[in-house]
């Protein structure tokens, strides 16, 4: 039997959001049609975008993916097989006139990179790709950011205060021979040695996204997100059950822009009609999920306990995870008053310090390409903004 559930649309939404499951044997075609208002022809995407958007997610679904989940109409449907999900693409509530589909990364699509996945499905219309890796991907698999949904990454190291008190800043760990525990693939480690603040005999790639080794002997530094493991060691590790410390890999010098919306470069001419209009859809989206992030964590949750091998995402999570992405400046507004932009200065700035970086560590990045290259402003409305 298909399970429903419902939730409040985000700001501007009409009617309620009723997320059905189906499995092998359901289709989406089984739910009932939900009537909506059309979208005014600025935001009217019949034509100009596929008949159906497909977005590949770098990870399950959680709430630093709000502003792609609030795009999502009052006819969502999960399809626990395939580890998705697919409605009408609505702005503020209104039909687009094409539809949205959201696809789950990680484990999902057997942990291969956003970009190798856009170049090997031509089903994907756009990826969600962080800064370092996006640049990483930039020879024979270039994809280009059109809009943050982060400015800046939530990426952490963290640490056990009563073991380490010692302990303000990541440079401090440098300052120990305590391993810090990695998973493979992650470019800031060989950063961080460069700067200095770490040593490279310091390096563990063994991390395998388990509590289990820092919970039973809390010797080690450890990487996360400052949005996720600093509560879920804190309230859902019963073997741990209590604060961590931590500092953002950003105010140590790593500053990314994150969970970039990007196209494949070798499609962004042919997307370019589409991007005009769902750039800045997306944008409104992410302001919205700002100040009002209930009904869309309700939503990503209700997605998430659909899904039998997604790793388990709590209401108090995603309320807490929304809460500091926004309190500590991480779904923001840029220095000029807008939100889902890329700022000239800070895209130069990243290229520059990821190249050396990436070089080290065997990725060619092509010398002749330029940040715009990367990041492209061409789609954003620099008046979208949180007020």
């Amino acid at each position: 039997m298909m399970k429903r559930f419902t939730a409040m649309l985000a700001a501007g939404a009409v009617g309620a959001l009723a997320l059905t499951a189906c499995g092998a044997d359901e289709t989406a075609d089984d739910a009932p049609a939900v009537a909506l208002e059309a979208a005014p022809e600025a935001q009217n995407l019949a034509g100009a975008c596929p008949a159906k958007v497909v977005v590949q997610l770098q990870w399950q679904p959680q709430s630093d993916m709000g502003a792609m989940f609030g795009l999502l109409g009052p006819d969502a449907k999960v399809d626990a097989d395939k580890k998705s999900i697919s409605a009408s693409l609505v702005a503020q509530g209104k039909d687009t006139g094409v539809d949205l589909e959201l696809r789950a990364g990680g484990p999902a699509i057997g942990f291969q990179s956003v970009p190798s996945q856009m170049y090997v499905d031509d089903d994907i219309t756009l990826g969600l790709v962080h800064g370092d890796q996006l640049v990483a991907a930039s020879g024979e698999q270039r994809v280009v950011g059109v809009t943050p949904l982060l400015s800046h990454s939530p990426a952490i190291l963290l640490w056990d205060p009563a073991t380490f008190p010692e302990w303000k800043t990541i440079g401090d760990i440098g300052k120990s021979d305590a391993a810090v525990v990695v998973s493979k693939g992650q470019y800031y480690p060989a950063w961080l040695v460069a700067q200095g603040l770490l040593k490279k005999s310091q390096i563990d790639e063994s991390y395998d996204g388990s509590p289990a080794r820092f919970a039973g002997r809390p010797d080690i530094a450890l990487q996360g997100y400052a949005n996720s493991e600093p509560y879920t060691f804190e309230k859902q590790t019963p073997a741990w059950n209590k604060p961590v410390s931590y500092q953002l890999l950003k105010d140590a010098g790593y500053d990314t822009y994150a969970a970039n919306v990007s196209a494949r470069a070798d499609k962004l001419e042919e997307l370019s009609p589409c991007l005009e209009k769902l750039v800045p859809i997306i944008q409104r989206s992410g302001v919205d999920y700002i100040t009002s992030p209930d009904a869309v964590n309700k939503v990503i949750t209700d997605m998430v306990a659909d899904v039998i091998s997604f790793s388990p995402y709590s209401e108090g999570e995603a309320a807490y995870s929304a809460k500091l992405l926004k309190d500590e400046g991480l779904l923001a507004n840029e220095a000029d008053g807008s939100l889902g932009t890329y700022d000239a200065e800070r895209v130069k700035d990243q290229v520059a310090m990821l190249a050396p970086v990436l070089k080290g560590a065997g990725v060619e990045v092509p010398a002749d390409l330029e940040p715009a290259d990367f990041f492209t402003d061409e789609f954003t409305d620099h008046e979208i903004g949180v007020q």
